[in-house]
């Protein structure tokens, strides 16, 4: 079983007035990048929703916003005139750096983080950051869940390119056989053209089976074959083996390079690069594979 990197969750819990949400958003990325956006209220538990994302997650370009809303008819709201001066100042800063002002100067700062706020000073109880993890806890199985539906649909388009180089490969064995038999065909029509030409017939055997053995792609085809069973091996394995699946996918490759380096034959070098595409369509891809 495999799982994706690419994952959305939304996770909504209501407690007293609020509402509070948690949305996690995740793509590919070969560590843990962790990007956190916590309303300041929840703050001070901002390293245990990294911990709880860490635990879960393990790998992965991951954007988590954790915040809060009133129920409307609440308390009245609380206007930060001195927060909405820092903003302003902002403002006219980055109008100095060529960046146009605002159209609605007020209404934009309205809307900026803290500047309208229910309880000035507020503090967060033991209850509400229960709660306030239970957003998280469920935006994360959501997350889970979209990373396995995406995992299947991944492993499936990797058994599926595996099966099509597997066939491929196959399809080489009818050229493989005969070109032998080309190879020594051309190379003696091409000593009977020279005139009086006198060669050890026993030396002459000996260099074309040197030459034939050289082009010959038994031992690179049993290993791609080796490869190949290993991938699905590893596709069936538990979660976690992205890296080990991309690592497969370039010994695969090596074997399809050496294979068309020896492959003198026009037939043999399309299937070697069928192979090579259906092999690139699976690099692409398994940078997405947890």
């Amino acid at each position: 079983m495999i799982l994706s990197m690419t994952g959305y969750g939304k996770s909504t819990v209501s407690y007293n007035d609020k509402k509070i949400s948690c949305e996690i958003r995740s793509l590919n990325s070969k560590a843990l990048d962790l990007t956190t956006r916590v309303a300041t209220l929840y703050r001070e538990k901002e390293m245990e929703v990294r911990s709880l994302i860490g635990e879960k997650l393990l790998r992965g370009k991951v954007e988590c916003s954790l915040w809060f809303e009133r129920d409307s008819g609440c308390e009245a709201a609380v206007l930060n005139t001195a927060l909405m001066k820092e903003y302003l100042e902002l403002f006219h800063g980055a109008a100095k750096e060529g960046i146009p002002m605002p159209e609605d100067i007020g209404a934009s700062l309205l809307r900026m983080p803290e500047v309208l706020t229910r309880h000035a000073d507020e503090t967060l109880t033991e209850e509400e950051w229960q709660a306030a993890r239970e957003a998280v806890t469920g935006a994360l199985e959501q997350l889970v869940a979209f990373r396995r539906q995406e995992g299947e649909a991944l492993e499936r388009m990797f058994r599926e390119k595996v099966d099509n180089i597997e066939k491929l490969l196959a399809s080489i064995e009818p050229y493989e056989t005969s070109r032998k038999e080309r190879i020594r065909a051309r190379l003696l029509e091409a000593l009977s053209g020279i005139p009086e030409a006198q060669y050890d017939q026993n030396r002459l055997e000996q260099e074309m089976i040197f030459y034939i053995e050289k082009l010959d792609i038994s031992e690179e085809k049993q290993r791609l074959t080796n490869h190949l069973n290993y991938f699905r091996e590893t596709l069936a394995g538990d979660f976690g083996q992205g890296k080990k699946l991309g690592f497969i996918a370039q010994e695969m490759g090596r074997e399809i390079n050496t294979t068309g380096s020896k492959s003198n034959q026009a037939e043999m070098q399309l299937i070697v690069v069928g192979m090579k595409d259906e092999l690139e369509q699976i690099k692409e891809q398994v940078l997405n594979v947890l």
